[in-house]
């Protein structure tokens, strides 16, 4: 049976995943920036309340993915962390200012991380040979790749996700991601024959707030709605999961 990430960018969403069925939890914050480092109390709780796997998005900033030498020590420390919790994994990501792989200093997280799970996040649709940055992660012992095929859309890059997946044979797991749902994922997951998959099944969730000042925004940007939450939704996760069972 396909294995089934739920990624969670709150604390209500990590509970949804859990009682929707999800295999896997990507832990995150800030998903409208693509997604940074959870919080010490948002991670310390959803470990000591959920108990399938959950793996920690190591990303100190939203951007790019070329890092400073203090922003390298936040996501040692922040590794170091997760081991302290119990998490099973951590998702990371560095690239060289030319777009490739960073393998030096993605040999040390690798290191430091074990025996936690690794996974190269979606840095990886962002270099400029992906069968290349495929390769480096295979000898740097990575564990699984997540990505949307290089491409906004996973649906849009389904030919190379196939193609990634063949090339990494046993060695590492592909993981797509990227706009996958209940209304897509069948046919994705037959055309493509990926073995774990990534999505967030998110609903909008109405805030209870009454009073609501709208000439005030918290982030500046008004296309970030703040009383329309998006938060993960059980119904869907159970969808998602059962749709993959029966294939």
């Amino acid at each position: 049976m396909a294995l089934v990430e739920i990624c969670a960018g709150s604390l209500n969403s990590a509970f949804a995943a859990f009682k929707g069925g999800a295999h896997r939890i990507e832990l995150c914050d800030n998903l409208y920036e693509g997604g940074t480092t959870p919080s010490f109390g948002f991670s310390k709780v959803v470990r000591k309340h959920i108990s399938i796997p959950i793996n920690v998005l190591i990303r100190p900033r939203g951007g790019d993915f070329c890092y400073n030498s203090l922003e390298f020590e936040m996501m040692k420390e922040d590794i170091r962390f997760c081991k302290e919790l119990g998490m099973n994994g951590v998702v990371i990501g560095i690239l060289k200012p030319n777009g490739q792989v960073d393998e030096e200093r993605t040999a040390q997280l690798v290191e430091l991380a074990r025996p936690l799970s690794v996974t190269f996040h979606r840095a990886f649709d962002m270099t400029p040979d992906p069968f290349e940055a495929l390769s480096a992660l295979k000898n740097l012992g990575v564990d699984c790749i997540l990505s949307s095929g290089q491409k906004d859309k996973v649906l849009d890059g389904q030919d190379l996700v196939k193609g990634l997946i063949l090339e990494a044979g046993t060695d590492l797991i592909i993981l797509p991601g990227a706009g996958l749902n209940v209304d897509n994922i069948e046919a994705f997951a037959k055309a493509t024959g990926a073995v774990e998959y990534h999505t967030t099944c998110r609903s909008t969730v109405k805030s209870e707030m009454k009073y609501r000042k709208l000439e005030v925004t918290m982030g500046g940007l008004p296309q970030i709605p703040e009383f329309d939450i998006n938060e993960t939704d059980p119904e869907k996760v159970a969808r998602f999961v059962e749709i993959l069972k029966d294939l």
